[in-house]
């Protein structure tokens, strides 16, 4: 890179000198992108279906909140939505996000949680087990592949992160409140003949 004793010879020449300049700042600016796509952190919101664990990015979380006592139940819709719970003034529908993946119906222990989903448009709150509190990893050890769950939630899964010989499978929360089969919620029944 040239010094500053080079600018100083442009002076003269302040097109040349403005050339420079921009040349300067966007090598600095691509040195400073690369530093930083190996320096880049994975936030997310570890937690807990079952025996396996989950991390959702934190962008996708608007809040954490313990599972509301009065609990409306929906006439005429599926099982997996528990129903409808007032938080703060705000009607939010309660999904057991295991039992809407095909598993049991989630236990009411006093570690269970309700993840509320940061969706302009699709409000929910997905009760899981347990939440386990932020996980953080290098953006670099992302593996892309998605590993296989017991919980059938495949679909949903965007790679995961491992950490020693644990393993946390990335689920997007925007995939399933934008889904069809998330959004049709109302229980058909058996088909009739």
């Amino acid at each position: 890179m040239k010094n500053s004793s080079d600018l100083k010879k442009l002076t003269e020449r302040p097109f040349e000198l403005l050339l420079e300049m921009e040349k300067r700042a966007r090598d600095a600016a691509a040195v400073s992108q690369e530093q930083s796509a190996d320096d880049r952190e994975y936030v997310g919101i570890g937690f807990r279906l079952g025996d396996e664990q989950f991390l959702v990015p934190r962008g996708e979380v608007r809040e954490v909140l313990t599972v509301p006592s009065g609990v409306a139940r929906v006439p005429g819709a599926k099982h997996w939505l528990r129903g409808l719970v007032n938080i703060r003034g705000q009607l939010l529908p309660l999904i057991d996000i295991n039992h809407f993946f095909g598993g049991g119906i989630a236990a009411n222990s006093r570690r269970a949680r309700v993840l509320s989903v940061n969706h302009r448009d699709v409000p929910a709150g997905l009760l899981v087990d347990e939440v386990l509190g932020f996980r953080r990893f290098p953006e670099s050890q992302r593996n892309s592949e998605t590993p296989k769950t017991v919980i059938r939630c495949d679909r949903f899964l965007r790679g995961s992160f491992e950490q020693g010989d644990e393993i946390w499978p990335v689920l997007s929360l925007k995939s399933i409140v934008e889904s069809d089969e998330f959004l049709n919620v109302a229980d058909t029944g058996p088909p009739t003949s």
